[in-house]
Formats: C-alpha cells, structure tokens, sequence
C-alpha cells in the first residue's frame, strides 16, 4: 500500500466516524458551506469520490443515496475509492487534469484528502461534533491551499481568506485561509 493509499483510508475512516455520529436530527443544518446543508455536503463529497474515479474512466457504481442513507453512501462510495488507490496499476493510471498529465493517485491526494479534512470540519462544525484536526493535517491542507493562491478562491470553492491572530494555531491558520471562521 501507499502511503496516498494509507492517508485516503485514514481521513476517510475520519470522516465515516463524523457520518455516523450525526445526530438525526442534524442532516438539515447548514454548514460554512453555504447554501448546503450537513446531508448536502455528505452527497457532495461523495460526488466528488466519483467525479475522479470518471478522470480515469471508472465510476462508484451501483451505491445507496446519501438522501436516504448517507451512512451507506459514504462507506460503498470509500470502498470503491479505496480499493482503487490499493490496487498498483489502477492508482497509477494517468489522465488529463487541471495540472496537465497527473497521476490518479497524485489527483486524489492533492484533492480528495484535501477535502476530507476541510468538509471533514464542515460537517463536524454544522453538526456539534467534535472539529479537531491533526496538525499535520491542516499543515499539509495549509501548504496546498497557499501553493493554489487566489485560483481556489476565483473558482467559487473558496470564500475570501479570514483574517487571523499572528500567534494563531495551525488549524485556525488552514481554516481562515480557506474562508472559514473557526467558532
């Protein structure tokens, strides 16, 4: 295994775990993201899983619907994923992307793990669940969002930066230079 393979798999155990604890009654409060609602943001997390499994011609399949399940939706729409990033000549495979000819593998860590971690506080945030990240993580999502600059922002992903104290902590850092107010 890999270690792309490794991190999908951890920060996606993360994000099931934030998932299944959703209190029912939760689903429809609205996350930082706007517009969207916590079962929104699920459903498009999962439509990103199979948006870059369609960069290499495959797709989630046959999956439940985060309108009805998200609990399932995210565990099959992972597994496809997953068994995909495990599978050597599958995550190596290569398309046409945003940054020119670029690994499968390389695509997800650059964008899927990224995600997991910032709608990973998303929905943790929208929801009254725990919203810690590791540091390493939100270093790594950090560096990633300043080597993107203002393209993230000028793509509608992004919200403005949030202005933040010098001595501010590293998540609290990753979160405002994505646009989001730590509560």
């Amino acid at each position: 295994m890999s270690e792309i393979a490794d991190r999908y798999r951890r920060l996606s155990d993360a994000f099931a775990a934030k998932v299944a604890a959703v209190p029912s009654d939760r689903w429809s409060s609205p996350t930082p993201c706007e517009g969207w609602t916590a079962r929104d943001l699920v459903g498009h997390v999962i439509e990103t899983q199979g948006m870059f499994l369609g960069f290499v011609d495959r797709k989630l399949g046959d999956i439940p619907s985060a309108d009805d399940d998200p609990v399932a939706a995210w565990d099959a729409a992972r597994a496809v994923v997953q068994a995909d990033l495990d599978d050597p000549d599958r995550a190596g495979e290569e398309f046409d992307g945003f940054f020119g000819r670029t690994r499968w593998d390389t695509a997800v860590d650059r964008f899927l793990n990224f995600d997991l971690v910032v709608h990973g506080w998303d929905l943790a945030e929208a929801t009254g669940l725990d919203t810690t990240i590791d540091p390493d993580d939100a270093t790594r999502v950090l560096a990633s969002a300043e080597a993107l600059g203002d393209t993230m922002r000028s793509s509608g992903h992004f919200a403005e930066e949030v202005a933040t104290a010098p001595d501010a902590d590293i998540t609290t850092k990753m979160l405002a230079a994505l646009g989001r107010k730590p509560s």
